[in-house]
């Protein structure tokens, strides 16, 4: 696959990410009368990398997140001089689905993006449940950190094959399950990045623990499953 294809892969992969997963916190969770709650949400979430990792990994390995784009660089299964163009289409994907996402929600006379946001990631004031910082930094670098676990176990070559986008999706609902009422759930900058820019704010201004932290996370990861997986990886 060529670079550009790659790239564009990535792009709608996380187009779908973030319109999917915030697209249901945003619109479908709003009403109470639709009654997803929580656990649509973070089912949504699963669901858009299922449905994705078996549409385009074979293109550009279904990243859509830059945490996972590095984590992988860490363990030794991704080029770095890819990153770049990888990250940049994942952040592209993102601000183009929040921004459409904001076109749609503003479309009834009851949204407004000050008052219902964007589905967008905070601690403190606003976190859904007042968790502090320090909860919100804690929880997203553990929550990304097993995250690339999974990734890098399941991608393994000895793990059994064509289960990958079940294990990666899965957990990822179990993710979204225990660190929405915290943070909202990131553990992916990319997906933090899209509503933050339209919002502005406190989302925005917050927006740097969103890179930080799942990045740190992944980094982490990356160097552990080395040491727990050896050297025979995919």
């Amino acid at each position: 696959m060529t670079m550009m294809q790659k790239s564009l892969a990535e792009f709608f992969g996380t187009f779908w990410l973030v319109f999917g997963g915030c697209g249901s916190a945003v619109i479908a969770a709003a009403f109470p009368e639709v009654g997803i709650g929580l656990l649509g949400v973070s089912l949504a979430f699963g669901l858009t990398v299922v449905t994705m990792a078996y549409a385009i990994g074979h293109i550009s390995g279904c990243h859509l997140n830059p945490a996972v784009t590095v984590g992988l660089w860490i363990g030794g299964r991704f080029p770095a001089n890819e990153i770049p163009m990888y990250v940049t289409a994942q952040v592209l994907g993102a601000v183009l689905a929040s921004a459409s996402l904001y076109l749609i929600a503003s479309g009834n006379a009851d949204y407004s993006l000050a008052a219902n946001g964007l589905a967008s990631n905070g601690v403190g004031e606003h976190s859904p449940g007042g968790f502090s910082m320090g909860s919100g930094i804690a929880i997203e670098i553990l929550l990304t950190f097993f995250f690339l676990m999974i990734i890098l176990g399941a991608t393994d070559s000895r793990a059994p094959a064509g289960f990958a986008p079940l294990a990666i999706g899965l957990g990822l609902t179990l993710i979204h399950l225990i660190s929405i009422p915290v943070t909202n759930t990131s553990v992916n900058p990319a997906r933090s990045t899209g509503p933050a820019l339209i919002e502005g704010g406190i989302a925005l201004s917050q927006l740097w623990i969103f890179w930080v932290a799942p990045i740190g996370g992944a980094i982490l990861a990356g160097i552990v499953y080395k040491v727990v997986g050896g050297s025979e990886q995919k």
